[in-house]
């Protein structure tokens, strides 16, 4: 009896301790990481020394 209780009790521990995902606050802060870096990316593509070299790209690529 008392073996089949500690085996009861070690199955509901590992079930109840398993983490099946992200709770709320680690999706805000994965939003806030995720805005963070797409508006340093925007800030960086839209800059004037990025620009100049993605349009030279592109101006040799249709040449």
């Amino acid at each position: 009896m008392r073996a089949r209780a500690i085996r009861l009790r070690t199955r509901l521990l590992t079930h109840l301790g398993a983490d099946r995902g992200m709770s709320t606050a680690e999706y805000a802060v994965g939003t806030l990481a995720a805005v963070a870096f797409a508006g340093l990316l925007l800030k960086v593509v839209t800059s004037d020394p990025v620009q100049k070299a993605l349009s030279g790209i592109i101006t040799r690529a249709l040449n």
